[in-house]
């Protein structure tokens, strides 16, 4: 919360900058360059999305999300990484094991899975999205192998698949003492009652939605512009700030998606935000099967051989540039172009450092590579 209530302030630091024509001076303060800030993700993401746009196969791409019960949300809450990983973990395993099967794909897939822990309310709403290729390598690595248009993989199987893979994950972890439990989830250190509630977790049905394919490699980008780098809520959805209270757009799920207005008590919006603040160096964009990091590379070149309309991508490499490069790329506009008389070009003459007494803990960033 400090990192993202100093951001581009004094506290940070910063320098001067001078037109060398007019001598026109700007001051510019540092980002706090942590993830959970509104204000830091764009050209994170502009270079991200870059690399992606690198990698996308001529073939139809696939939305699925799987969806922790609410059940469970308060024990992740407890426990962010240990449950968060198991999530990863247990979903990469049931998407790679029902394509494998030869009665559904008999294929080799590859992925990516985002975490998202919120809801349009802000409470903790733990789910992944993954965004998959519509196919993948046959066993002998020789031939592509499709799905069916328009289909992908049955829900209902992966469903209980992944409940049964997460629920003995779980189970697991218990029995090496690697779960924490307070408040009123204290009851469950006791063995039985533990084994109780899992039992319940069990006949709970667990959601794993497949939306409609992606209309082509550039929808997939657009949705991963939206997706990727996203946190709780961005400065766009929020409205104001009166006597305490702060209010902000939201879709009613519940109610086809109608677009509301939601008034909270400052601290309890507050309180809603960091839920979703994920323990440092936690990754939350993953690879798997074909597109893990150690072999993405050749598996992908490999699929583009096998594909018949496969074409090379062309691409401008934005993950060399700096940033006024980045930034006068993707919005037209030179950041270092004079305000004033827009002809001469600021150039750095002064340092100021920041505020000794703040000390930036902004965890580590993405490692899409």
């Amino acid at each position: 919360m400090r990192a993202i209530q100093q951001c581009r302030t004094a506290a940070l630091g910063g320098h001067v900058r001078q037109c060398d024509r007019c001598g026109h001076q700007v001051i510019s303060y540092n980002s706090c360059r942590n993830r959970h800030c509104p204000k830091c993700q764009s050209l994170a993401k502009a270079r991200w999305l870059e690399a992606r746009r690198a990698e996308l196969l001529p073939v139809a791409y696939y939305h699925v999300v799987f969806t922790l019960p609410e059940s469970l949300a308060p024990l992740a809450l407890q426990n962010k990484r240990l449950i968060y990983d198991l999530f990863f973990q247990t979903v990469a395993q049931t998407l790679l094991t029902i394509a494998a099967d030869p009665k559904h794909l008999g294929a080799q897939i590859g992925f990516l899975a985002v975490l998202h822990t919120w809801g349009q309310n802000l409470l903790h709403h733990p789910h992944l999205h993954c965004v998959v290729p519509g196919g993948g390598l046959s066993p002998d690595r020789r031939r592509w192998i499709a799905c069916r248009p328009g289909f992908f993989l049955p829900v209902r199987v992966l469903s209980r698949l992944f409940r049964r893979l997460f629920l003995e994950a779980l189970r697991e972890a218990f029995e090496q003492g690697r779960l924490e439990f307070y408040g009123n989830l204290q009851i469950l250190r006791d063995r039985p009652a533990f084994a109780h509630w899992l039992d319940s977790c069990r006949n709970n049905e667990w959601v794993v939605y497949a939306k409609p394919p992606f209309g082509g490699p550039q929808k997939v980008l657009d949705y991963l512009a939206r997706y990727t780098h996203r946190i709780a809520i961005s400065n766009h959805r929020i409205l104001s700030l009166r006597e305490g209270k702060v209010a902000f757009l939201w879709k009613d799920y519940q109610h086809a998606g109608r677009q509301s207005t939601m008034t909270l008590d400052a601290v309890e919006f507050i309180r809603r935000f960091l839920l979703h603040v994920l323990p440092n160096g936690f990754v939350r964009i993953r690879y798997y099967g074909l597109w893990a990091n150690c072999h993405r590379a050749p598996n992908i070149a490999l699929c583009r051989k096998l594909l018949p309309a496969a074409q090379a991508t062309d691409t401008f490499c934005l993950t060399k540039l700096d940033w006024p490069q980045l930034l006068h790329t993707l919005t037209g506009e030179n950041p270092l172009s004079c305000p004033l008389c827009h002809r001469g070009h600021l150039i750095v003459v002064q340092s100021l450092p920041p505020d000794p007494s703040f000390h930036n803990r902004a965890p580590p960033g993405e490692h899409p590579a």
